[in-house]
Order: C-alpha cells, then sequence, then structure tokens
C-alpha cells in the first residue's frame, strides 16, 4: 500500500481534520488493542494478582514509551512546517536527521531503563507477590525499545506528511498479530506476562517494516547520502523541539508512578480494579489523541504556509467535533462499562465483585469529565504544531502537580475514592495553562502576520 499526502493548507478546515483524524482513530483503537488484548487474556488466564502485576508496571512502561513517542512527534513538527512550505528538499534532511536522533534516543533509553526498572519498582512498594512478574513484563518491553521507537519515528513522518492511512493499516495488521500470538504464547505455550510482552514487540516490529515500506515508496523522500549527515543547527532544532514533548511525557508518568505508589498502600484488589480501569483510560482518549495528531498537522503545515487565520478557524472546529465525541464516549461507558470492564477480571466471586466495584466507580468518574481531557489534547496539540513544546511542558508539569497532590492529601478526607479524582483534576490543571496559552500564542502570531 503506497504512502498518501495530504496537503492541508486549502479546503474546508472541520472536513479536514475528521478525514484525517479517523484513519488515525481506527489505528489508535487497533494499537489500543495491544494493552486490551494483553490485559483481557492475562486476566482472565492468570488471575487477579497477574493483573495486578501488570497494574504496578503500567506507569514505568508508559514512561518510557511515551518519550519515545514525545521524540518523534517533536521531530514531525519541522516535517510538518517543511512540507506545508514545499521545501522538500529541507523537509529530507529533516527526516533523515530525525531518523539519526531517534535511533541513538532509543539505545540511550533502552540502556537507562533497564538499569532502572527494579530499583523503581521496589521504591513505588510494589507487592512482594506480584514485583517478580511486573518486573519480566518491563525487561521484555523495555528490549523492545529501539522497535518502538523505529514504529513512532516512522509513523510520525507519514503523518506531518497527511498520511493517516499507512499508520491505520500497520496498526490493524500488528494487532492481528498481536492477539494470535498473545493467545499462542499465554494460553498453549504457558508463558504467562512474558508471553504478552513478546507478543507486543513483535507485533511492533511488523508495524514498523510496513511504514518503512511506504515510506521508501514516496518520491518526495527519495534520499541521497548527504540527507545522512548530520547538521548540527537542524539537530539542535529538532531536540528543541523533541525533547520538551519528551520531558511533557515523562514527567506526567512519573506523577502517575506516584498515583500507583499510593494505589499500592490500598491492597492488590484495589490494584487490580484501577488497573482494569487503566486499561479503558486508552479507549477514552483514543479520539483525543486522532484528533490532536491532525490538530498538530493541521496547524504545522498552515504555519509553514503562513496562513494563521486558517489555524484559529481549525482550532475551533476541532474542539467542537471533540467534545461532541468525548460525550458521545462517556455515555457509552457509563452504560456498558460494567460488562466491558467484567472481560478483565476472573477469579472467586468475591474478589470479582470487589475489583468490578472499584473499577467501574474509576471508569464512571473519568467518564463524566471526559471533555476536559479532549480539550487538553487539542489545545496542547495546535501549540506543539505552531512549534510552542515549552508551553505544553509547562503543563505538563502542573499536571504532575496536581496529579500527585491530589492523589497525596485527597485519600486523607476521602479515602481510597479519592484517589479517582487525582486524574481529572491533572485535566483541569493543564487545560488552565493550555488555554491561557493559546490564546497569548495566538494574538502574538497575528500581530506579527504582516510581516
Amino acid at each position: 500500500m503506497a504512502a498518501r499526502t495530504l496537503n492541508m493548507t486549502e479546503g474546508k478546515p472541520l472536513k479536514l481534520i475528521v478525514v484525517f483524524a479517523m484513519p488515525l482513530m481506527l489505528g489508535n483503537v487497533f494499537q489500543q488493542l495491544y494493552t486490551v488484548v494483553d490485559t483481557m487474556i492475562v486476566g482472565q488466564a492468570l488471575g487477579v494478582g497477574a493483573l495486578a502485576a501488570l497494574g504496578a508496571a503500567d506507569w514505568l512502561n508508559w514512561m518510557v514509551l511515551s518519550t519515545v513517542q514525545g521524540f518523534a512527534q517533536g521531530f514531525s513538527i519541522r516535517m510538518s512546517h517543511e512540507f506545508g512550505a514545499g521545501t522538500y528538499d529541507k523537509l529530507r534532511k529533516t527526516v533523515a536527521n530525525s531518523i539519526l536522533l531517534a535511533a541513538f534516543s532509543s539505545v540511550l533509553l533502552l540502556v537507562i531503563s533497564q538499569a532502572v526498572a527494579r530499583p523503581i519498582l521496589e521504591l513505588l512498594q510494589t507487592p512482594d507477590e506480584i514485583i517478580g512478574n511486573s518486573l519480566i513484563y518491563l525487561r521484555i518491553m523495555f528490549a523492545g525499545i529501539p522497535v518502538v521507537m523505529a514504529y513512532n519515528i516512522l509513523a510520525s513522518i507519514l503523518r506531518s506528511l497527511g498520511d493517516g492511512k499507512t499508520p491505520l493499516y500497520a496498526m490493524v495488521m500488528a494487532a492481528l498479530i498481536n492477539v494470535v500470538l498473545d493467545l499462542i504464547f499465554v494460553l498453549v505455550f504457558h508463558w504467562g506476562i512474558a508471553g504478552a510482552a513478546s507478543a507486543t514487540v513483535i507485533a511492533q516490529v511488523c508495524s514498523g517494516v510496513f511504514c518503512l515500506a511506504a515510506i521508501l515508496r514516496l518520491p518526495i523522500l527519495t534520499f541521497s547520502k548527504e540527507d545522512f549527515r548530520m547538521e548540527g543547527r537542524l539537530c539542535l532544532h529538532l531536540m528543541k523541539l523533541g525533547l520538551p514533548m519528551a520531558f511533557q511525557n515523562a514527567i506526567i508518568s512519573v506523577g502517575g508512578m506516584i498515583v500507583q505508589f499510593v494505589v499500592n498502600g490500598f491492597g492488590v484488589l484495589f490494584i487490580a480494579g484501577f488497573t482494569a480501569t487503566n486499561k479503558l483510560y486508552g479507549i477514552l482518549e483514543v479520539a483525543a489523541i486522532s484528533y490532536g495528531y491532525a490538530v498538530v498537522t493541521y496547524s504545522g503545515q498552515n504555519l509553514g504556509a503562513k496562513k494563521m487565520d486558517r489555524i484559529s478557524k481549525g482550532m475551533r472546529a476541532a474542539l467542537v467535533v471533540a467534545v461532541i465525541t468525548s460525550a458521545v464516549i462517556a455515555a457509552v461507558m457509563l452504560i456498558f462499562g460494567r460488562t466491558i470492564l467484567g472481560w478483565f477480571i476472573s477469579g472467586n466471586p468475591e474478589d470479582v465483585a470487589a475489583t468490578l466495584e472499584i473499577a467501574y466507580h474509576y471508569l464512571a468518574v473519568m467518564s463524566v469529565f471526559l471533555p476536559v481531557l479532549y480539550i487538553l489534547h487539542v489545545t496542547r496539540s495546535c501549540l506543539q504544531g505552531m512549534g510552542n513544546t515549552l508551553l505544553p511542558m509547562i503543563s505538563g508539569v502542573a499536571e504532575f502537580i496536581m496529579r500527585t497532590g491530589s492523589a497525596m492529601l485527597l485519600p486523607l478526607v476521602l479515602g481510597s475514592e479519592g484517589i479517582f479524582y487525582a486524574e481529572i483534576l491533572a485535566w483541569f490543571g493543564a487545560d488552565v495553562i493550555l488555554i491561557t496559552s493559546y490564546v497569548v500564542q495566538m494574538r502574538r502570531m497575528k500581530r506579527k502576520e504582516p510581516d
């Protein structure tokens, strides 16, 4: 399947954003199947203890993977600017240097993550009965960091050029491979959590190869050896874009690990219920992430084309469709959430009932406030697309402060239920900074527009 490009500097903003976001949304749904299927098979086949082990590893795993995504997304901002401006020679140089920086970063992250995995699990006071399985899962997932980086940088290149379909096809294929391998490794070979992690890494290899094949068929990305010569000023600019986004994701994850530390103190059943809902978190925000990718590309291309008025029109359109989408998803989860959560949990009836009650309560709280999260993703992505990764990083710091502060203090007043509101308050804290930053940024850039 050949890759396609999409110029988003002409046409109706709402149509462009929705059309671009839809395949990304489907792709993200299939990407979420990685973790959802892992969780369902592990929870049903291996029980509540194994489910809790996955939960204890979740935030540390997400911290490393989201750091990878941050670098890839940051590098792609410069690509969308060059594509929007029509400077394809600079685009090729940017893509080539981004690939080299991604390779170096992935090796560094691989070494660091393997070194800190056990100390961090111990620091979080992970219960003795689950820490072994948590560590096994992390060791295998972290070994696949170069693979994950390869897929993310290749998919980001395609998205920056307006191609949302090829990453979708890659994710569909990878998700199907992941499901089949999960069933074989866990249920047939009885490899347990190690089998679930191995299936995910192998599936990522397949998705990365698929995206690479599509990129190699793009005429505007016909590289020369000169393109892969590292250029100091360009690399510095790419890191200036990528580092704040990687740090933003990392600091959010640290906040999540502190929450996990508090959660670990409430016992294995609470950890399992909390984990079951967190696995649905990805489904809750899957459309938000997709609209975010669309807005990054849309605003980036229009900035490159110096069409500032189109950016504000696109932002308004994206906010409307995002809020409507979040309301629909919230309604579905409130109605069917208890049934869906039941797919993740097995064991004796008393444990299942207690775990399910915890999980659904948390899911209901998140669903009610879901529009706040969608506004966060769209606004943050618009700022990033305009090349401002510093203010979104500051919003990540605000998320960290709100999430950790709430997680530490609210349980003193509300008990374990206080944990459920830490995530919501983190969204609100980020929104305050992002909305204010967007308004100020647009006024500033429109004043400069005649120049």
